[in-house]
């Protein structure tokens, strides 16, 4: 099943950081925190008041960073993926 993002969303799959134990103190679930960067795995389509469309700032592919709580959280396929408007990004991670 594929979603197409509609109007100025983007549809991304948050990236889990990895697990760290310090000191042997085990962190559970609902106390970790969220991801901050997530892969863009589709966008919608923005288009002007004329019907031009506009070009996003990000592309599938990308990686960017998330806001820490924004976004509607989608479960797909038993993943949960995040659709956000492209202006509540707070950028992309170059490599």
């Amino acid at each position: 099943m594929n979603i197409r993002p509609l109007g100025d969303r983007v549809l991304i799959e948050p990236i889990e950081e990895k697990d760290q134990v310090v000191g042997g103190i085990i962190i559970p679930d609902s106390a970790k925190e969220k991801p901050m960067q997530g892969k863009v795995l589709a966008v919608g389509k923005k288009v002007d008041k004329e019907g031009k469309e506009i070009k996003f700032d990000v592309k599938k592919g990308d990686t960017v960073l998330l806001p820490k709580y924004g976004g509607t959280e989608v479960k797909l396929d038993g993943k949960k993926l995040q659709l956000v408007r492209e202006e509540d990004l707070l950028g992309v991670i170059e490599k």
